[in-house]
């Protein structure tokens, strides 16, 4: 199959032993979909190896599918009828000759059934023995086995200190909670990825997080077997990579600081840690050597633990990964190594190689940072989003930058998979200059469709504890309103050159048309004649912004016009004047149906890229706007003339009514007609994306209508529970 125009970049491919090695496999297959199947095809494919991809309905037209050498059709877009299908999986091997399956992560990547399965078949599962699946897979018996290897866990209460049947029971574990005392986290035992996970922070929240915590938990893992810990205030997530073969050797590739999170999953990653001391770093990394052997680990994995960022001396064991994670190519770029290629190598049944590096060889050169682009809203309490990629510029790659994607200009973002976009990863001598590596990255990255939470990023990378390291798991909470800061309005300079954008689009309509003159074509009709030439115009285009105000733009012929150059006028969204008396725009035009556009505005040139898009309501159009100079980013909607407004009638959705926020699940529902409810009160709970949210009331009021019905599966928008106030308010389960 053709290759897409989605080069991994930057991939290592290291291995410095000499000794022979025994032959790779010929053919695999990747039981995953967008860029970790893209990354696993990337090593796998330069060293020779077919790849054979799967795929469900709704990935049909995937990146992964067309970098395959062959590509197989699971079943409909559900997990459950496509990608969890083991069965079809192992059929597809055999028609196919694969010989082995990179699981990635995430779907089966830790199913020790399926990785039984594989080899009852003959095929090899390139990861851990299924027995040390199950050991990590649960986290009351790993933390059993860590503390039988010395190594320190949370403290907490684990369903293996009880044999009673009522052990798992609301009531009961409300007792162990008490105990433990508050802030306490539920954690489902089979879990990862945040998924089954609550905070509790006191006791009366408690059965109504633990019900959230276990109906997760069922539906991700197929079991709601909860344990309990002890809630750090200020905790930090320091992990170890570490990788084992099959010969008994176990070595640990160095640590990342995955703190700061959302909905406790995790956004931007490092390679080191920040801030800790040399020999704190050889004790995490001993302990997680000690974790590896202690399940006769083999292959990639990563053990993770939280410490306390007043006092990191204190650290805990908290899980064992037993897949390649999502941030691996944070440590692929301090060491060199291709962590895919030694899965490859390591894999005990066709190959079965030792690890190419003893411990003493494996080096850490400069700082690493990895962003996850993730279709989200952060302004709206991070909720992922759905929807085409209209536009997407990535930032050009080097020997510093490296772009982890299965998506592209085009490709839609489903809401039956994680909103993970691409990842961001770049390389730095030191922590000072990969900041400034990532943050001129970031500036040159542009995706228009869906809400990225790119714009994010950048705040944080620019925002002054997180350049001094001063991370926790609690940093955007804390941060919050730095971090939030009010968007910027588009400056006069970029309304500017949206105006001419529209102008010369406009103008250029019109001679395409055929019409007898540039100016007499009926698509310029907003344009006015006026002065003793038949050259001079004026057109007046309308921005209006998010929030309802206006910004009017004027473009016209300047009295001593030479040729080629416009005037323009701006009234901003602030309300104030500028004039740019002499405007001689340059526009490149781009298959989004925008443009880069470059004029000498003021004293400085002005670059501004723009893409526009048509909405199917008649003359209603809106421009996103990226402007190098300034680090704007923004959009505006292009407003219709105040009489095509009237005549087309539009009215607004009536207020007081509580909607769905993305296309999602109705799990629960709260209320029922007549309730009186209280401020904060939950309405109608949701799922989408794997994650449950709540509809909360914003005030008192009562409720006078229920529409949705448990189970029922809703669009985006639409009205699940009318209440006499103002709309509700969309929060985390």
């Amino acid at each position: 199959m053709a290759q897409p125009p989605l080069a991994h970049s930057q991939v290592p491919h290291a291995s410095t032993s000499l000794a022979p090695r025994k032959p790779l496999f010929n053919k695999i297959l990747i039981a995953n979909r967008g860029e970790i199947a893209c990354r696993v095809m990337a090593t796998a494919q330069a060293l020779g190896i077919k790849c054979v991809a799967v795929f469900s309905e709704a990935d049909r037209d995937s990146a992964h599918v067309k970098m395959a050498d062959e590509a197989y059709l699971l079943g409909p877009a559900l997990a459950s009828e496509s990608y969890l299908r083991a069965d079809k999986i192992v059929e597809i091997c055999k028609r196919t000759g694969a010989q082995a399956v990179h699981p990635g992560y995430g779907f089966l990547s830790e199913n020790a059934k399926f990785s039984q399965t594989l080899a009852d078949a003959g095929i090899t599962f390139i990861g851990p023995p299924a027995s040390a699946i199950i050991s990590m897979g649960s986290k009351a018996e790993s933390k059993d086995i860590m503390l039988r290897a010395g190594v320190p866990c949370v403290p907490g209460w684990h369903p293996s200190s009880s044999s009673s049947p009522d052990a798992q029971l609301p009531d009961t574990l409300l007792i162990e909670a008490d105990k433990i005392g508050y802030p306490v986290l539920i954690k489902a035992v089979s879990g990862g990825g945040g998924k089954g996970m609550k905070i509790v922070l006191n006791r009366e929240e408690f059965h109504q997080q633990l019900e959230s915590a276990k109906r997760e938990a069922m539906k991700g893992f197929g079991d709601d077997t909860v344990l309990l810990e002890k809630y750090l205030e200020t905790p930090r997530h320091v992990e170890v990579q570490i990788f084992s073969d099959t010969q008994g050797n176990h070595v640990s590739l160095f640590e990342r600081d995955c703190s700061v999170q959302r909905r406790h999953q995790k956004i931007i990653e490092e390679a080191p840690a920040p801030g800790l001391d040399p020999a704190l770093r050889e004790e995490l990394y001993d302990k997680a050597r000690k974790a590896a052997k202690a399940v006769n680990y083999v292959g990639a994995g990563t053990v993770e633990f939280i410490m306390d960022a007043n006092d990191p001396s204190k650290f805990f064991f908290m899980e064992m990964n037993t897949r390649l994670q999502v941030e691996h190519p944070v440590t692929e770029a301090i060491t060199g190594v291709d962590l895919v290629q030694w899965q490859l190598e390591a894999s005990p049944v066709a190959a079965g190689n030792p690890i190419p590096l003893a411990q003493s060889e494996i080096k850490r050169t400069g700082h690493a940072f990895e962003c996850r682009i993730y279709a989200e809203n952060p302004r709206n309490n991070f909720l992922p989003e759905t929807g085409l990629l209209r536009h997407v510029r990535m930032p050009a790659t080097s020997s510093s930058v490296r772009m982890e994607t299965g998506f592209g200009e085009g490709d839609e973002i489903s809401v039956f998979y994680d909103p993970l976009i691409a990842k961001l990863v770049v390389h730095g001598a030191d922590r000072t200059e990969a900041l400034r590596v990532l943050r001129k990255a970031l500036g040159e990255y542009q995706i228009v469709g869906p809400h990225t939470n790119i714009e994010f990023l950048k705040s944080l990378a620019q925002h002054e504890a997180f350049i001094a390291g001063d991370v926790e798991t609690g940093f955007i909470q804390k941060h919050h309103d730095a971090l939030f800061a009010p968007e910027p309005s588009a400056s006069p300079e970029v309304l500017a050159q949206a105006g001419v954008f529209l102008a010369l689009r406009d103008l250029d309509t019109a001679t395409k048309s055929g019409a007898r003159g540039p100016w007499s074509s009926p698509a310029l009709a907003g344009y006015r004649v006026g002065g003793p030439s038949s050259s001079a115009f004026q057109h007046a285009v309308t921005f209006s912004s998010s929030d309802d105000r206006t910004a009017t733009i004027t473009i016209g012929s300047p009295s001593n016009n030479t040729g080629g150059e416009l005037a323009v006028h701006v009234v901003d969204f602030e309300g104030q004047s500028t004039s740019f008396p002499a405007v001689r725009p340059s526009a490149s035009h781009t298959a989004a149906g925008g443009a880069s556009m470059t004029a000498l505005l003021g004293d400085h040139v002005s670059q501004v890229d723009i893409v526009a898009h048509a909405d199917s309501a008649v003359g209603k159009e809106t421009l996103d706007l990226f402007s190098t100079r300034e680090k704007f980013v923004g959009q505006v909607e292009v407003r219709p003339p105040k009489w095509l407004e009237a005549i087309r009638g539009e009215k607004k959705a009536a207020p007081g009514s509580a909607k769905a926020p993305m296309p999602s699940r109705i799990v629960q529902i709260f209320v029922k007609e007549g309730d009186v409810v209280d401020a904060g009160t939950p309405l109608v709970m949701v799922e989408a994306m794997k994650t449950e949210h709540v509809l909360r009331a914003p005030k008192d009021g009562v409720v006078s209508r229920v529409i949705a019905t448990v189970g029922e599966l809703v669009p985006e928008g639409k009205v699940l529970v009318e209440f006499v106030e103002e709309e509700a308010v969309v929060e985390e389960a």
